[in-house]
Parts: structure tokens; C-alpha cells; sequence
């Protein structure tokens, strides 16, 4: 077999993806007036509150409840039945929008990788959806914990590594993220400051197909709407020496966040190698990239991206935009800004790459590229793959 053929064979396609917010949705300023008096009383550190909340690049966030609410959220137990019970209810409907979406049926799904680092459960929620969205019984799992931030990026990659052994299949990652469960009461860090500020509540699911998949899909004219991404290729680092830069501390009050001032430091000493050397595999350069799905960390986590690659920040656009109209997502946030971009027109052969970071310090990079049509660079003996820079 041609090295041009086995990598036409190893690319998998995302047929759709949908996001899922919480009904209740507040300004900043509303968030940061009902927030302060249940993190400090004292003046000093309320005005920095405000000060971190203001720069944030956060207009608007969605909440899990009513913000009226949360004074009353007073223990883990509660917090954490909150998220299975509400988070049940994001992730079914994130779930059957992209199936929806991509023309398909719970029936169809063959693995489901769900994650999320704001909440647990045994069984883990992606096996209460089996029965209430009806999908098979016999359908793969893959429930994922600690992966935080990175976890949308991680999950395509992962979701990527299992069709190309089984090409005919449909996959679905799932993301819930109650992040405003955790935000710690009369905590006055300042990693609780900012996180107060910066995190907001979210789903959404991807459906990606294997080739074999796409092309029946193709064929069938099953798949309504704009073609999606191939995956091509994905990349994972775990940067040394950084395990306490992001993360949580766990214990009995919940989920109390580390949020280290240095990610922005790690993201400029290591990124770019890792951006280059995925695209340099394929023959590319950043100049080759035409749309970048950012994970909206921050302020100064895309900052700093933009930085390391020699973006300007219009490159980085959407994922500004997403920060700004929903905040912080954790796992769910690219994801957010990959349905906001498959819905937009994106030009066949154009050359995407996603990325994200999270605990480890880890990052995920997953390149990706549009085709015309659903099997466009599957079956068409050389331009999908080949055009990356994959010869025979």
C-alpha cells in the first residue's frame, strides 16, 4: 500500500456539530454583582473582583440555574446532583441537535466519548443517555474525567484514533461543562476571582464518521447542510514541569480551581512547535492555515496564541466572539466555536487546525480540511489527503 493510500484511509470527517446552553443567561455585570458578596467582604478584594471580571472579555454568560440561586449552593452534594440532573439534559439535547443535524439516528451511534471535569458520576451520564436518547445497546463508551479545558480537542483526536479502525462507524463526543457549580464560596484566591469571571455553563456534541462512513453518507445525500472537516492528522503534547499551572484541588467543598498566571508563558515557550511540526508533516506552514478553532481560554490565553503562531487577532475572530458571548466553556468551548465555524462558509481545500490546553499542562491539535462534498478526498484517487502534502 501507497503511503498517498494509507493516509486517504485514516481520515475521518465531523458531519456536524451543535452547542447547548442553559436557559438562564445574565450580562457580566449582573454575574459580578451577585457574586461578590458570596466571595468576599472585603472591599480590597471585591474591587479586584470586579477589576478581573471587567477585563475578562466576557459580555454574557449562560447559567445552569437562576442567578438568585446560587446563594443557596452550599455543598458539593448538591452542586454535583445538580450537574448530573441538569447536565443529563444538555448533553441529550447537544447529542440529538448534531444527530439532527447530520441526518442521523441514536440507533446509528457506534461510540460515544462523553467528558467533563465539573462534575462526576457512576454510571457516568453517557450511559444514562443510552437508554433515554435510545441508542443501541451494544454501542462503545468512553467516559473521560481531567482532561479539562483540552477535553474538546482531546476527544476529536481520540474519537479520530478509533474510526480509523473502523471506518464504517459514526461517533459522537459529547462536552458537558456546569462550570459556575464550582466557583468556591468565601474563596477570595485569586484564581477564584478570575475564574468567577471568566467560566460559563455549556454542552455540545460533535458526529464524526469514518471514511467508509462518509462516503455511503455521500452517496446517499444523507448528510443536510455544509460539508464538515476532514480530520487529517492530530497531535498531543504533555509540556513538562507544569502539573500545577491548571487544574483542580478536590475535596470536601468541591472543586477548588488552580489557575496559575504562567499559562500564557507555557503557551509561548512551547505551542508553536508543536502548531508547525503537525502542519510541517503535511507539507503546510501556518501561512497554509485559513481558519483557526482557538479554545477561548482567556484573554491572554488567545493572546498568547496568536503570539506564538504570528496571528493577528482578527485570525483568532470567532474565538473572541464565542468568549465574549458565552465565556469560558471548558471542554465545550471549541467545540462551541467548530459549530459556529461549520456554519459559516468555509471554502473547499481550506486548512483548518484546532487546538486547545489544559491540565498537564497538555495541549491537543487536530488539523483539519474542507472538501466539497462529504467524500471529496476519500474516494477521488488523490486530491483530499494528497493535497496536504501526503504523497504516494
Amino acid at each position: 500500500m501507497t503511503r498517498h493510500a494509507r493516509n486517504v484511509a485514516e481520515v475521518s470527517r465531523i458531519v456536524a456539530a451543535a452547542p447547548a446552553l442553559p436557559r438562564y443567561s445574565y450580562t457580566q455585570s449582573e454575574i459580578t454583582d451577585a457574586l461578590v458578596p458570596l466571595l468576599t467582604r472585603d472591599p480590597q478584594h471585591a474591587a479586584m473582583m470586579r477589576r478581573l471580571h471587567g477585563s475578562s472579555g466576557v459580555d454574557t454568560r449562560h447559567l445552569v440555574m437562576p442567578l438568585e440561586q446560587y446563594g443557596g449552593l452550599d455543598s458539593f452534594q448538591r452542586s454535583n446532583d445538580l450537574f448530573i440532573s441538569a447536565g443529563g439534559d444538555l448533553a441529550a439535547r447537544a447529542i440529538q441537535d448534531a444527530l439532527n443535524r447530520a441526518g442521523l439516528s441514536p440507533t446509528d451511534v457506534d461510540f460515544l466519548l462523553f467528558t467533563s471535569v465539573t462534575g462526576i458520576a457512576a454510571p457516568s451520564l453517557d450511559a444514562r443517555l443510552v437508554a433515554r436518547l435510545g441508542m443501541r445497546t451494544d454501542v462503545k463508551r468512553l467516559p473521560s474525567f481531567g482532561l479539562g479545558c483540552v477535553a474538546g480537542a482531546a476527544g476529536l483526536a481520540r474519537v479520530h484514533d478509533y474510526l480509523k479502525g473502523h471506518p464504517n462507524d459514526v461517533a459522537v463526543l459529547v462536552s458537558v461543562e456546569l462550570c459556575s457549580l464550582t466557583v468556591q464560596r468565601g474563596d477570595e484566591s485569586i484564581a477564584n476571582l478570575v475564574a468567577s469571571g471568566l467560566f460559563g455553563d455549556g454542552a455540545a456534541a460533535a458526529v464524526v464518521v469514518g471514511d467508509a462512513r462518509a462516503e455511503a453518507l455521500a452517496q446517499a445525500g444523507a448528510v443536510p447542510g455544509r460539508p464538515g472537516p476532514q480530520i487529517v492528522d492530530t497531535r498531543g503534547r504533555i509540556y513538562p514541569e507544569t502539573e500545577d499551572v491548571i487544574g483542580w484541588d478536590i475535596g470536601g467543598s468541591g472543586f477548588r480551581i488552580v489557575l496559575s498566571a504562567g499559562v500564557p508563558a507555557v503557551i509561548e515557550r512551547n505551542f508553536a512547535a508543536d502548531a508547525v511540526g503537525l502542519l510541517n508533516a503535511h507539507g503546510l506552514g501556518v501561512e497554509d492555515v485559513g481558519t483557526w478553532i482557538a479554545h477561548p481560554g482567556g484573554p491572554k490565553v488567545l493572546e498568547a496564541f496568536a503570539d506564538a503562531l504570528e496571528l493577528e487577532r482578527a485570525d483568532l475572530g470567532p474565538s473572541w466572539r464565542s468568549l465574549a458571548r458565552v465565556g469560558n466553556l471548558s471542554s465545550a468551548s471549541v467545540l462551541h466555536v467548530l459549530a459556529d465555524t461549520m456554519a459559516a462558509d468555509v471554502s473547499a481545500g481550506e486548512v483548518g487546525m484546532l487546538f486547545a490546553l489544559g491540565p498537564g499542562v497538555t495541549a491537543e491539535l487536530v488539523l483539519l480540511r474542507w472538501t466539497g462534498s462529504a467524500d471529496a478526498g476519500v474516494a477521488d484517487g488523490g486530491v483530499g489527503v494528497a493535497a496536504l502534502g501526503v504523497t504516494a
